[in-house]
């Protein structure tokens, strides 16, 4: 249920007395002089799954690097859980999926090395993984059904599993918001599934989950609420609009022609997130 809806509940504060895990107010963001968000406002209540939706450059993927504070806002202000980016510093509580894998050109990494570098965080310099953080990149490789690819270099893997290397990245560093962008995007039918599973699981531990998409997909029965932006501006603001043209054909199983194939990942373990008050 979106801030819209908490009734008695102050302005910029959930029915609880916390803030919400995103806000966003009036915020603009301009490339070279060229407007790319406009005044745009939202907030994003903790435990609430989201889904930004527009064409491309509708200004999507800018809003939510504006939320983590990766760009600048020529106006307006963003919060997270309160605190504007530059003066966040919990950062643990943050799990960003980007669109795509960049684990250094010539550096070679392994599938492990990747979802551990999620952790980094969380880790005190100079000090050595514990046990149980291990566990952690081990449940997160298992929920992305890549636990038997640990070894290999990200490179051998196809988009879709890439992409799920970077969904375990954020999962083990057991955050409560996730930040997702283009999750779906060029990845095969089996890796949208797993996604879907995922979103499901974090949503049910009470989670935030925010993502970015082009389309819903497999993820049209999760969300309840999205903001839709034109021109850098919300247009909508609610309930998700219906699909149109080709996704609105029965039986469209949302995979483009350049995605790959793979198999279907088996059922996802259980997902731990932690709860703060």
């Amino acid at each position: 249920m979106s801030t819209l809806a908490t009734g008695t509940a102050a302005p910029g504060r959930t029915a609880s007395g916390a803030p919400p895990a995103v806000r966003v107010v009036d915020a603009s963001v301009s490339y070279d002089r060229t407007p790319v968000l406009g005044g745009v406002n939202l907030e994003v209540a903790a435990g609430e799954t989201l889904a930004i939706l527009g064409p491309n450059g509708s200004g999507k993927s800018t809003l939510m690097r504006a939320m983590l504070g990766l760009v600048p806002l020529s106006a307006g202000r963003i919060e997270l859980h309160g605190a504007q980016p530059r003066r966040f510093r919990d950062w643990s509580r943050i799990g960003y999926v980007p669109q795509r894998l960049s684990a250094g050109g010539g550096v070679p990494a392994t599938v492990r090395e990747v979802v551990a570098s999620g952790q980094v965080s969380r880790r005190r310099r100079l000090h050595r993984t514990t046990a149980a953080q291990r566990s952690a990149v081990t449940e997160a490789l298992e929920a992305v059904d890549l636990a038997d690819r640990s070894r290999d270099s990200v490179h051998e893997l196809s988009g879709g599993q890439q992409q799920r290397v970077l969904i375990a990245r954020a999962l083990a560093a057991r955050p409560d918001t996730f930040l997702m962008d283009e999750p779906m995007a060029g990845v095969d039918a089996a890796s949208q599934r797993a996604l879907a599973r995922t979103v499901t699981r974090l949503s049910a531990r009470g989670a935030t989950v925010v993502l970015v998409l082009h389309e819903l997909g497999p993820l049209e029965p999760l969300i309840g609420r999205s903001v839709v932006l034109s021109g850098g501006r919300v247009a909508h603001d609610g309930a998700p609009p219906p699909p149109e043209g080709e996704c609105a054909r029965p039986g469209h199983d949302h995979v483009h022609p350049h995605a790959g194939h793979e198999p279907a990942p088996p059922a996802l373990p259980d997902i731990e997130v932690p709860r703060r008050g």
